[in-house]
Order: structure tokens, then sequence, then C-alpha cells
């Protein structure tokens, strides 16, 4: 399976990312299972696995980090990444023994099983992990709102991503909480782009928005969000206050396998002003789903300052850098979210990060800051300028 986690470095990872206190209940692993809707691959079984070892090695640790209950629950895939979470889950019954000895294979096999009400699981568990395939970010953010509890999402996390773990996150934080400052102060973030040599630039819209800090710390429930982390983001101004749109304008490329895909944005939507295979797939997407064209998130990743490699995950990759993502934004702040959709399988919230590594052909030139008082460039030549 590759390298994990002893039961002592769990015991210390739970610690320093959540600092369990004695008003703590219980802790949650959950975690997605195949169906025939989205059948298995390799890395989610290896990660159905990893998390099942996870399991045990924190159950044996209970006692020692002072928690009433730890808890495995398996659901079905809820049929597309940020899509709500599915009404039911099926908790692992340790007295059947190891849980990495009983990872299933598929969510039929789970039905008849003694079933547990995921809100119910959510109110009694105050700390929450999600390994899973795809993302739960979005729903445990606004589940979380609540204040009940306080979640680690971990979409298509791997084991080559376990050293991300051990990363110093308190000076991770430092620089997310520099940057959400002045995320903050900025009315707006002008993206300088060079593709094949020739620039291209894109205005967003950051009035009527606070940035967020995703340090990878999560101490006080009511709040959720990616480990490993290390990124500030925002929503751009979606343009909801009537007769205020949004400013959002310019042109975003997005290198998509071989093609650079042109997107044209106006009042925070994206349309494809390009041509190719890719592009015409994006536009189908953009066509069939309007709200996908919502430019969701600027996003700010600082890893890649500590040395951390892609490894074509986007929980990790977009920590590494400049992202922009399409599509839902309601769990940041915004205004789009499942409703704005045709089904709950379609809900999207997908990033594209900007770093050599995944897409070469096109460099970030700058990113800069702007608003009163405020006039900084915090990313030039793909690096950040200081931090």
């Amino acid at each position: 399976m590759g390298e994990t986690l002893t039961s002592a470095e769990l015991a210390q990872l739970i610690r320093r990312v959540f600092t369990p206190t004695a008003g703590d209940r219980g802790l949650a692993l959950i975690v997605d299972v195949p169906d025939a809707r989205l059948p298995d691959n390799d890395e989610w079984a290896q990660r159905r696995r990893l998390a099942a070892g996870w399991y045990d090695g924190l159950a044996a640790a209970r006692a020692e980090l002072g928690l009433e209950r730890v808890t495995l629950a398996w659901y079905r895939n809820a049929g597309s990444n940020n899509a709500d979470l599915p009404s039911v889950c099926w908790p692992h019954d340790a007295a059947g023994g190891p849980a990495a000895a009983a990872v299933p294979a598929d969510a039929d096999r789970l039905e008849g099983r003694p079933a547990l009400d995921m809100a119910e699981l959510l109110r009694s568990h105050t700390i929450i992990i999600a390994p899973t395939e795809l993302s739960a970010t979005a729903p445990l953010k606004v589940a979380a709102r609540a204040g009940g509890f306080r979640a680690a999402t971990m979409p298509g996390f791997l084991p080559g991503m376990i050293p991300a773990l051990r990363l110093d996150y308190q000076e991770i934080s430092r620089r997310v909480d520099l940057l959400k400052t002045w995320l903050d102060a900025a009315d707006a973030a002008e993206l300088t782009f060079e593709v094949d040599g020739e620039p291209c630039r894109l205005t967003l819209d950051l009035r009527h928005r606070e940035g967020h800090a995703s340090g990878g710390l999560f101490p006080r429930n009511g709040v959720a969000g990616n480990l490993p982390s290390g990124e500030a983001y925002i929503v751009p101004y979606e343009g909801e206050i009537p007769g205020d749109p949004s400013g959002s304008h310019g042109l975003l490329p997005v290198q998509i396998e071989d093609e650079i895909v042109m997107f044209a944005v106006e009042n925070n939507r994206a349309r494809v002003v390009s041509d190719g295979p890719e592009s015409r797939r994006e536009a189908a997407h953009l066509a069939a789903e309007p709200a996908y064209a919502n430019l969701a998130e600027l996003g700010l990743g600082v890893l890649g300052d500590f040395g951390v490699q892609p490894c074509g995950s986007i929980l990790l990759d977009e920590k590494l850098g400049l992202h922009v993502a399409f599509g839902r934004s309601d769990h940041f702040g915004g205004m789009v979210g499942p409703k704005d959709f045709s089904s709950p399988e379609a809900v999207i919230h997908l990033d594209r990060v900007y770093i050599p590594a995944t897409q070469p052909r096109v460099r970030v030139r700058e990113v800069r800051l702007i608003g009163p008082g405020l006039d900084r460039a915090v990313i030039v030549d793909d690096k950040f300028t200081e931090l």
C-alpha cells in the first residue's frame, strides 16, 4: 500500500490539527464507496484501505486522545465532487475485527447492514476526517457552519501525500493568514498570464467578499477544510447585488492535455472562445450546466515554497500555487450552489492549477492585489514575492 502513518503519528496529527479538548465527543472517518454509477479504481481502493488502517490506528489511540468514540463510516459516493452527501452511512462494526480486513468493494454490498443517519453521525462526532474519492468539502463546510463539528477533507488523498502531513503547519498558517489579510483588503486581483509567449490578462472583482485562510489547523468547531492544506482563497463577486454587476472580466487560459482552452470572462461568467477537441468539450459542459461557468474561487497555495511536488491529485496540487475554480461557490461564501445545477450528480467545483508542472504552456507572470491603500504583487514569475 506504500507509506502510511503509525498509530503514534496519527495521534500526533490529530493533536496538531484539531487540538482535541474535553468537549470533543468523538472522531469519525467518513469514506465514500463505489457503485455501478461510479465504478472502483486502483487509487480509490488504495484510499479505502488506507482509511481503514487509519481507523484501526486511531481506535487504538482513542483513550490517549481523550475521545469517547472513534467511528469509521462508509457511504455511497455522492456522484460528483462537492455534491450533497447521502442521507445514510454504514458504520464499521468494531466487534467484527479490524477494519483493514473488511474494506467494502461496492456500496450495494452495504445495503442491508445496520445504517446510520448521516446527520446523526455528524451530530455525535466533533472531529470529522473525510479521505474520499469525490470531494466532500462543500457539503461539510456548509454543515459545519452550525458549529457542531470541525472537519478535514482529503479528496483524492494518496499515500504519496503523507509527507505533506508532516509539514510545519504553524508556519504554513502564518503565511496563509497574511495572504488572507491582503485578500480582505483587495477590491480586485489582476492576473497576468503568458501563453506560448503571448500575454493575456484577467481581472477578478473581489468586492463584497472576505478571504479565507486554510492553514491545515482546525482547533474550533464550525469550520471544514482540506488536509493537506496551505492556501488563502476568496470567491470573486458574482454580481448578486441589484444594480451592481461583477467587474470580473478578461481572458483566462487553461491548458487541458496539450490544448490551450481560452475562456473569455464577463460579469464573472466564462465562455469558450478557442477551438479544438478540449475547447469543444468545455463549451458543451458550459452549455449543459451554465452554473459551471461561474468563477468560484481565486486560490493562493503556498506549499510549493516548502518543496512539495505535484502528485496529480487536486487535493495537494492546488495548494502548490495559484488556482482558479469554476462552478459551485456557496461553500466558500458565494452564491452558486447545488440548486443551480441540473442534478446532484452535475454539481461541480473544479480547480485549475497554475504551476509549470501542471500547465507548462501557461506561465503566471503576475498576481497583483489592488484596493484602498493596497497595491501588491504577491506572485511574480510563478513565485510568491514575500511571505
